[in-house]
């Protein structure tokens, strides 16, 4: 079993790496030195184990003998001192030698320092490889490889063998509760040598007994009309009138060509059972539309005509009472494309500015350091512009010291003048700010002083940010004085206080954005909400959680959305619903952090109104039919019970303009989370389909208490593909549960 099983483990993993060099050098392991303080700093002992999906290290607690944690957990390798606790623990003399792994969910950065800078390079880019490998293993090999690190557990004494007991701790394992009766039919049935344990083919006969998937049976052998095969005609035919794709001969030809692993088959143009199988697996097979993976809307229109993925208290890791704050979360934000982040300034020690949660236990985090983590990874997953939102408290002094700090760590990056020669009439487009930050704040002159050279200012103290007077008791704005330095850096987002949208419309300048807390927002978008979209169409809005939101919880931003609203700032530290549905909405244009607004949001002449939903260009009525079909591999929730086995139900749920927001759920299964098999329809009325939001949702039931989350996924209903579709499914904090997915139906078509 341990052969059969880590052969096939890791012959996915290191498919590409035979031989490497910096494989073998993990294979062998070292000795690293931990870094966890000034003062604690220990020699530990790292390896990858031979699975090549599993690190062990020594561990000297009382109770662990070793530790081990999984590739999979690993959201990112940081060469240098690039953590905070490197940062802060070592010499910048040992740079080359140090680098952090990046855990995904709220797992602590692992420091470590090598020998010297070849063996902590080694170590790097070995990981990288593995992790890289293992990413771009597909669902089906995922599968595959989950199922048999399971099996490897199961085989207690290590003997290659798989006795009746161990295939029920097995079955247990991998989330299947079966009565002992079935347990050993299923055990006969592979026992041909009739020894009492399985080994070698018996194993393999076993897997494929476990993995075989009735629904793809009943598909394939619909279309497969060519002596018991799909022919190339067969699977165009299933593209045509199934997936409902506009595609020819050609692309039919070209999916076998990829996923046929049979060559006999592959000559006569035919696809196999498995073939099928690994292309519904694939990207053609899912359900996010492949051509949404890249960026692929017109990037050229002015930035107010597109959401803009924003957080709210971006500095904090937890709640805003006394979580820590930490570059960390600026850096967290960026890498899942934040392009708004949030900076409350305050007077810090020795003249230097900090940023953290005023009046509150927060830690607190030099300003420096936030602007140096910024520029190093604001631009690694987007190159589109990132929007620094100031909200100021600090002496004039120390603001001087912001500006400096700005506009010498960030440079040529950093926009300090309007661009072009003259003064502009509207904003520049995402395409024309690429690679750029803007400063959000407060401004003492109007943006013409940039070309006209009047730097006169009468009364260089300005009202506070609305945010900040908002978090006050009584509300009331002080007064603050403001640095002509830091003045000077905000060009296109000037913070003005909102005094109604007539007032707006006669005195604001389209360089001019309030902010608005998320009562006021949520009220104009039901009271006014045509008069909101006008105003947001040559104007940025800012909606923030209201300062009640001790536990950093987050508001629903769809409304927000449906009003036009561009940064529509989310608490990204607190995994939530409604941070699943921001995810989703910035999923497709390749995940830049830029959506482009429908254009009933972007169109003067436009009376859209999501609450009363007028004749018009939005209103598209369609019918949306979901067949929830099967799952697959779904995590058992409580790991430490061996016994405790999920009861999965799925909720379909969409959010759009009111008449379009509801959700459908199937009845539970219980006690199966390997295999689960719904085949249940449900069909939904659609009026608004360009901001439907689709959000599938696995649970485990409970009748006492309140259902677990297992997994979701969330997307745009514009980036659903018809069909049969396999859907990932993340965990709350957003990241893909490895092996876990679901199979469903989809038809979104126009009503009769």
């Amino acid at each position: 079993l341990s052969c059969f099983t880590l052969l096939l483990c890791t012959k996915f993993i290191i498919h590409g790496l035979e031989g490497d060099a910096d494989l073998q050098f993990m294979l062998v392991g070292g000795e690293l030195i931990k870094i966890r303080s000034n003062s604690w700093k220990k020699n530990r002992f790292y390896k990858l184990q031979e699975d090549c999906k599993t690190m062990w290290h020594e561990s000297h607690k009382a109770f662990r003998s070793n530790q081990t944690f999984s590739i999979d957990d690993i959201d990112s390798v940081r060469k240098g001192r690039q953590s905070e606790g490197l940062h802060k623990y070592t010499d910048a003399s040992v740079e080359d030698q140090c680098f952090s792994i990046i855990f995904k969910g709220r797992k602590k950065n692992l420091d470590l320092m090598a020998a010297n800078k070849d063996e902590a390079k080694q170590w790097v880019s070995g990981l990288e490889k593995v992790i890289s490998n293992m990413r771009n293993l597909s669902r089906q090999q995922k599968s595959e490889h989950w199922i048999f690190s399971c099996m490897r557990k199961a085989d207690k004494n290590e003997d290659n063998k798989m006795t009746l007991k161990e295939l029920k701790h097995f079955l247990r394992q991998i989330n299947i509760e079966v009565d002992d009766s079935y347990a050993e039919e299923l055990f006969n049935k592979c026992d041909k040598s009739r020894s009492g344990s399985l080994e070698g083919s018996e194993i393999k006969h076993f897997y494929d007994l476990l993995t075989y998937r009735e629904e793809i049976d009943v598909i394939y052998e619909k279309y497969a009309q060519t002596a018991g095969r799909i022919s190339v005609r067969d699977l165009l035919n299933f593209l045509l009138n199934e997936q409902r794709e506009q595609v020819g001969m050609a692309d039919a030809l070209k999916l076998i060509e990829k996923y046929e692993l049979d060559e006999t088959a592959k000559q006569k143009q035919h696809m196999t059972k498995d073939g099928f199988l690994m292309y519904l697996n694939h990207e053609e097979g899912s359900i996010l539309n492949p051509a949404h993976k890249s960026v692929c809307q017109d990037m050229t229109q002015p930035l107010n005509h597109y959401y803009i993925s924003s957080s709210h208290n971006t500095y904090l890791m937890e709640d805003q009472l006394k979580g820590p704050s930490s570059t960390e979360a600026y850096i967290r934000a960026l890498m899942k494309s934040c392009r708004c982040v949030e900076l409350d300034c305050w007077d810090g020690a020795n003249g230097e500015p900090v940023i953290y949660h005023g009046y509150t236990l927060t830690s607190k985090v030099l300003f420096r350091d936030v602007i140096k983590a910024i520029k190093e990874y604001a631009f690694r997953t987007s190159e589109y512009p990132v929007i620094l939102s100031l909200e100021n408290h600090c002496s004039v002094e120390q603001q001087k010291l912001m500006a400096h700090h700005m506009i010498s760590i960030l440079g040529d990056a950093l926009l300090t003048r309007p661009l072009g020669d003259t003064m502009p009439s509207s904003l520049p487009s995402p395409e024309e700010l690429k690679g750029r930050f803007l400063i959000k704040g407060k401004r003492l002159n109007k943006l013409d002083a940039a070309f006209n050279n009047n730097n006169v200012i009468e009364n260089d103290s300005v009202s506070e940010e609305d945010e900040a007077a908002d978090s006050k008791e009584n509300g009331q704005k002080a007064k603050i004085k403001l640095a002509q330095e830091l003045s000077d850096l905000v060009i296109y987002c000037k913070s003005v206080h909102y005094n109604g949208f007539e007032h707006a419309k006669d005195n604001q300048a389209f360089y001019e954005m309030s902010s608005f807390k998320e009562s006021k927002a949520a009220n104009l978008a039901e009271t006014s909400a045509t008069a909101y979209i006008h105003h947001n169409m040559d104007k940025l809005s800012r909606i923030y959680p209201a300062g009640s939101r001790t536990d950093s919880s987050n508001y629903n931003p769809v409304p927000m959305w449906n009003a036009g609203c561009q940064i529509v700032a989310l608490n990204f530290q607190t995994p939530s619903k409604e941070m699943d549905l921001n995810q989703g909405r910035f999923l497709p244009n390749g995940m830049c952090g830029y959506i482009l607004k429908p254009e009933f949001q972007r169109h003067l002449a436009s009376q859209f109104d999501p609450i009363t939903l007028s004749k018009g260009p939005w209103l598209k009525r369609k019918i949306f039919h979901v067949m929830v079909i099967s799952a697959q591999q779904l995590p058992k929730l409580n790991k430490d019970k061996q016994k405790s086995i999920v009861d999965p139900l799925v909720r379909v749920e969409l959010y759009g303009v009111p008449a379009d927001t509801t959700s459908k759920q199937t009845h539970s299964i219980d006690n199966n989370g390997f295999n689960p098999m719904w085949n249940e329809n449900f069909q939904f009325d659609i009026h608004v389909p360009e901001l439907v939001m689709v959000r599938f949702v696995v649970e485990d039931y409970d009748s006492t208490s309140q259902n677990d989350l297992i997994g979701q996924y969330c997307l745009p209903l514009t980036s659903v593909q018809n069909g049969y579709r396999h859907v990932p499914l993340l965990t709350k904090r957003g990241d893909v549960i490895c092996s876990a997915g679901l199979f469903l139906h989809l038809m979104l078509l126009d009503a009769q």
